[in-house]
């Protein structure tokens, strides 16, 4: 294969902070390379580069004679008052050429957009398609993607899957969607100053990078061991002041001096720092948070929302899945009360607290510091019951002292979405409304997000198009329909249906029976023994919960804690009363609908 680009010493600073240097690769023609690594490490301002956008402080770029290259923005830029067809055309070489035009339109016909639609009144995914055929009609050579999933509904990614795996070109994309990254890429280059050189190049896909990597790590961290182990002896061997010719502890005490250089090194490198999340909830829950009864809405005649019945309790986990515009932001309001349904019904527990990421980070205003958006008047903040410097409490989002005092506009969107999720962290809840969460935060985060949320005493409403993120996170899924809104219980199951779904909504309208998997369902009258079973199911709720607090309680006896096998038994009898205190909730939703 032909090198496309190869890049030497490349070396860009942020102000006085290198985001990263000495890095050298190459890429070659028809490879997918997927490049990953965490927030800050300088990944778009890579692709700026490669883009021809900006240059590096040192080192070179050389780049093939008449390479094509496409750049896919992660926030695209249109000129004012243009329509698709007028922003396609500009990636055009000559726009009034009848071949290129010809061309563009083939491309606007796969991406399913109508020429004469302004761009102004597109969403954000839609926008992005626009770009990309902006991109495409370059016929590029090589193509940069830079987060090319965010704002994308989950339709649109699986159709941008299908086309990058299939492409004849080249391309570069930079994305924390391990669903979309497996399925796209043939090399992974992680950028991430803890590898040799800066970076670490695997050829094959996610799978095989993260079973190479773990294995290089690991073999890192042993080799710092040693090399601890040996300057640890040579310290001690120039503080006996040993006996010897001056050039050999002359050569001793320099080669010490290196070594401690290479462990300080190392030590660096295999230095992890992650976020520390940890969302506050109330200590006490009702049983019932929100009880939503054959609710529906519909707009200018369009039902948006069709009848249905959702309860939630304190460890709901529901997932929202449909394309943009399809009614998940309405259904948010009508279940918080910002909107009333047209028909039906919504209860409110009395203590309901709820905290909420919206997407696009209206509540940040760009213009006030890191720290005042956190704190507005005070450097200190209220966290779990005590008074913490806002610096140290900062600093659990990976915010240097200097950060702190930058505007919001200031800062990178993955750093955005962190000090997001800080200032949320604030408020005690009981229910977390998370509306695509996942954008622009690095994988590293992403993992600690989504622990956390598992062990959220309260209840989530998830928004994502992160599949992956939203497999480890919900229990439930409602994926809207046209007519309907399914509901599923995992992602295994929703891509079952999704498979068919055209086939399904087809015989439906053949036979005009209801979709085989509803969330509304015409309610049934309880038999004897199931109208007893919900009778006792708040009382057998309170007993497992009771069991597992006073279980909690034993592990954190001072008496237990030296002793493994109890502290074993405690821990297995726990996960079982978990897993029925789960069962006991879904079965009691179950038997309330």
């Amino acid at each position: 294969m032909a090198i496309l680009i190869n890049a030497h010493q490349l070396k860009k600073s942020f102000t006085a902070r290198p985001l990263f240097e000495g890095l050298a690769f190459s890429i070659e023609s028809g490879e997918r390379i997927g490049l990953i690594g965490p927030n800050g490490a300088g990944k778009s301002t890579l692709l700026k580069i490669l883009a021809g956008k900006i240059t590096p402080d040192e080192g070179t770029l050389s780049v093939q004679r008449g390479l094509r290259v496409g750049y896919l923005e992660q926030v695209p830029q249109f000129t004012a008052g243009a329509t698709v067809e007028s922003s396609v055309m500009e990636g055009a070489l000559d726009p009034y050429d009848w071949e290129e035009m010809a061309h563009a339109q083939e491309i606007m016909s796969k991406l399913s957009l109508t020429a004469e639609d302004p761009i102004e009144k597109l969403s954000g995914g839609w926008k992005k398609r626009v770009a990309l055929a902006r991109e495409l009609v370059r016929k590029p050579d090589l193509l940069l993607l830079d987060e090319p999933t965010n704002h994308l509904d989950v339709e649109s990614i699986l159709w941008l899957e299908e086309f990058l795996s299939e492409a004849r070109f080249g391309t570069l994309t930079i994305t924390h969607d391990r669903l979309f990254l497996q399925r796209i890429s043939n090399r992974i280059i992680e950028l991430d100053r803890r590898h040799p050189g800066g970076l670490l190049s695997v050829a094959g896909d996610y799978a095989d990078f993260l079973s190479t990597r773990e294995d290089l790590m690991a073999a890192q961290e042993q080799h710092e061991v040693k090399l601890k182990n040996t300057l640890r002896r040579e310290t001690e061997w120039l503080r006996r002041g040993a006996k010897a010719r001056q050039t050999k502890q002359t050569a001793r005490i320099q080669k010490a001096g290196e070594l401690k250089q290479t462990v300080e090194e190392l030590t660096f490198r295999n230095r992890s720092q992650t976020v520390q999340i940890d969302f506050q909830s109330l200590e006490k829950n009702p049983k019932r948070l929100i009880d939503a009864k054959n609710i529906s809405k519909s707009y200018g005649g369009r039902k948006i929302i069709p009848p249905l019945d959702l309860l939630i309790t304190p460890k709901s986990r529901i997932g929202l899945l449909g394309p943009n515009g399809c009614g998940k932001s309405t259904l948010i309001r009508l279940l918080t009360a910002e909107e009333k349904p047209d028909t039906g019904s919504v209860f409110h527990a009395e203590r309901l607290s709820v905290a909420y990421f919206e997407q696009n980070r209206e509540s940040l205003d760009p213009k006030v510091s890191v720290a005042n958006t956190v704190s507005p008047s005070e450097e200190w903040v209220q966290f779990q019951g005590r008074k913490v410097h806002i610096k140290s409490y900062l600093s659990k989002f990976l915010f240097s002292h200097e950060q702190m005092g930058l505007a919001v506009e200031k800062l990178s969107g993955g750093e955005q979405a962190r000090l997001l999720i800080a200032r949320l962290m604030l408020t005690e809840a009981n229910l977390l409304i998370l509306d695509e969460p996942t954008n622009d935060l690095d994988m590293a985060t992403l993992d600690v997000l989504q622990e956390v949320l598992k062990d959220f005493n309260g209840a989530i409403i998830l928004v994502t198009h992160d599949r992956y993120f939203l497999d480890q996170v919900a229990r439930q899924i409602l994926a809207f329909g046209k007519e309907e809104i399914h509901t599923f219980a995992g992602l295994e199951q929703w891509e079952e249906w999704h498979q068919r779904k055209d086939e399904i909504e087809a015989e439906k309208e053949k036979s005009k029976t209801p979709a085989p998997v509803a969330a509304s369902k015409t309610k049934k009258k309880l038999s004897f023994k199931d109208q007893r079973e919900l009778d006792g199911m708040e009382e057998n709720i309170k007993k497992t919960e009771e069991r597992l607090k006073a279980l909690e309680t034993e592990t954190a006896d001072p008496k237990n804690s030296s002793n493994a096998v109890k502290l074993t038994e405690l821990a297995t009898e726990m996960t079982k009363l978990q897993t029925e205190l789960d069962r006991l909730y879904a079965r009691w939703a179950e038997l309330e609908s």
